[in-house]
């Protein structure tokens, strides 16, 4: 799918809307033409019948209700013009959101969180002028000025004749011109982009790069990006300026050719052209008239050339709209099963294997069983492969050879929104949104009441600084958490593993970078959670793995030993060594 194809597909969403303008425009231009009469019927009367205001007065009034009857019509063309813009950069926001959240966690790893604002924001706002101006215009460019032919033909056919031909000579050199500018367009897209997915990286580390002394050569390096857009900015601008002075030049001509064949007339003087091609002789209300119409036939012609730098600045938004929309989602099976309410929820690991790139195989032949109620712990060294095997039981990734089954299905063929219903997840670093305490904790129940959420906290050890706070549950937090504790945010995340009372719960890390006394506050509400649960716990803290049921030792993306605490504790291997190194840094 090109960038214009996107573009067009998504014309039907404002369809109706356009169809308004587009009427609206052209009422527009017939009020043109009635004004131009009724006009050029007062001049020709005052200055050649020596008619007072009197006389003139019957054609005054009416010649007002045009005014504000065009007034009217600009203004309900302006409306529906941006309900119509509106209506398709809310379809395609919506699209491409979908889309990413489709696309998952893993895909998103791998992508620069400013350029994808910059996507969803001023790439979906850069299609504002080609479906409110360009698309109206590109239409209206052909009604009004065949509306005005239709006039000034039968009235003077040179003028006619003149408008005929000089008209092409626009949106040809528009054509042209644009050529250059798609290509100058994109580049700048692309600059605009990059500078704001790196000026996003620096805002969120900046406390690092001041650590490092290394803040300096980052604005630096930022003043030379701006630099180079600045510099891309200016190439588009130039180009633009040319165009339009081009655009304003053949218009200005076909007038000033239209004025001068009515002027000789009017005159009475020659023609230069052969008699037999003479037109007749004209009044002056006729070639007042005209004349007035000239500028109005050339005017959306002007305009198309105008807003034609909209169309350009679309296709250079879509261009990454269409990379992120043509990436494929993990496959899903067309008719999805659903797991009975009362599953039990045992899961099993067949000969999995999961490769992020060629070379890079991050498991290898990967096999266990969590059955229901069972304490599962995932232990190894960093790179082991342990969060992979999390992304895989919670649907993020597939198995690149064996499988995975939920109570003897298939995960691959589960519906997935049904299986993470089932699912509490618990993350190394939970994220908290802008909002209440309250509705952090109801992230996965937004309709539990508040009792409900009280029982969560202090099933989670969270209720007692919670209720110490001013506000206590409608204490507002700021993005991540922002003033409250490591250990704080992570009960609250434990608290929405209760409140959402899940079979199964996957614990990535729950106590790391925590202080003791966190740690042991979490701990608690850790075993507390996984009572009548199935658990996997992924962890490198000793107190963490100690009274699960089983422990699988991951090492090189293979389980090399499984076992519990006591049984991996008296064999000579990895498990062994491990605990060893961690009593001797405690």
């Amino acid at each position: 799918m090109s960038a214009r194809d996107l573009l067009k597909d998504q014309t039907p969403h404002a369809a109706r809307w356009l169809r308004l303008t587009v009427a609206l425009g052209l009422a527009g231009g017939v009020l043109i033409i009635l004004q131009a009469w009724l006009l050029a019927h007062v001049i020709d009367a005052v200055a050649f019948a020596g008619a007072g205001l009197a006389d003139v007065q019957p054609w005054l009034w009416p010649l007002l209700g045009v005014f504000l009857l065009r007034a009217a019509a600009a203004w309900g063309s302006e409306q529906t013009a941006f309900r119509a813009a509106g209506t398709v950069k809310q379809a395609l926001r919506d699209r491409v959101f979908r889309h990413m959240q489709r696309l998952g966690p893993a895909w998103l790893a791998g992508q620069r969180s400013g350029s994808l604002s910059e996507d969803l924001t001023r790439g979906i706002e850069g299609l504002h002028d080609y479906y409110a101006r360009y698309l109206p215009a590109m239409t209206l460019t052909v009604l009004i000025p065949v509306a005005i032919l239709l006039v000034v033909l039968p009235l003077d056919w040179l003028s006619g004749l003149v408008m005929l031909f000089t008209a092409p000579l626009i949106p040809l050199f528009m054509i042209l011109i644009g050529q250059g500018v798609e290509a100058v367009n994109q580049r700048q897209w692309k600059q605009l982009a990059r500078m704001g997915a790196h000026f996003l990286d620096v805002i969120q580390g900046i406390t690092t790069l001041k650590l490092f002394n290394a803040s300096r050569r980052e604005a630096d390096i930022i003043a030379r990006i701006s630099e180079d857009y600045r510099h891309s900015t200016m190439q588009v601008l130039r180009l633009a300026f040319l165009s339009s002075a081009v655009l304003e030049f053949f218009a200005t001509i076909g007038i000033a050719i239209i004025a001068v064949f009515i002027g000789f007339r009017l005159y009475q003087l020659d023609l230069p052209i052969p008699d037999l091609l003479a037109p007749p002789e004209i009044s002056f209300f006729t070639g007042f008239f005209v004349l007035l119409l000239a500028p109005e036939f050339f005017l959306p012609l002007r305009n198309l050339g105008t807003h034609y730098h909209g169309r350009m600045e679309a296709i250079a938004a879509a261009e990454r709209l269409t990379v992120i929309l043509e990436t494929p989602p993990p496959q899903r099976p067309a008719e999805p099963v659903t797991l009975p309410p009362d599953a039990p929820v045992a899961v099993r690991f067949d000969d999995v294997h999961f490769t992020y790139e060629a070379g890079r195989e991050a498991l290898a032949g990967v096999g266990f069983d969590i059955a229901p109620g069972e304490r599962v712990a995932l232990v190894g060294p960093s790179g082991a492969g342990k969060t992979t095997v999390a992304s895989l039981l919670l649907g993020f990734l597939q198995p690149t050879q064996g499988r995975i089954s939920v109570d003897g299905l298939d995960l691959a063929a589960l519906d997935i929104d049904d299986w993470r219903r089932r699912l509490a997840w618990v993350p190394q670093n939970p994220r908290l949104f802008a909002g209440t305490i309250a509705d952090n904790i109801r992230l996965g129940r937004p309709q539990a009441d508040l009792q409900a959420v009280q029982t969560a906290a202090r099933h989670a050890f969270a209720a007692e600084f919670i209720e110490a706070l001013p506000a206590g549950y409608d204490t507002p937090v700021g993005e991540r958490g922002v003033g409250l504790s490591g250990g704080q945010i992570q009960r609250i995340a434990l608290a929405r593993a209760f409140l959402r009372d899940a079979r199964l719960v996957v614990l990535d890390e729950a106590t790391a970078s925590l202080d003791p006394a966190s740690e042991a506050a979490v701990q608690q509400a850790v075993d507390a959670l996984a009572r009548g649960r199935s658990m996997l716990v992924i962890a490198h803290r000793l107190a963490t793995v100690r009274d699960a049921d089983r422990i699988l030792v991951l090492d090189g993306g293979r389980i090399v030993e499984q076992g519990d605490h006591a049984a991996l504790s008296a064999r000579d291997g990895p498990y062994r060594r491990m605990v060893s190194l961690l009593e001797a840094a405690a």
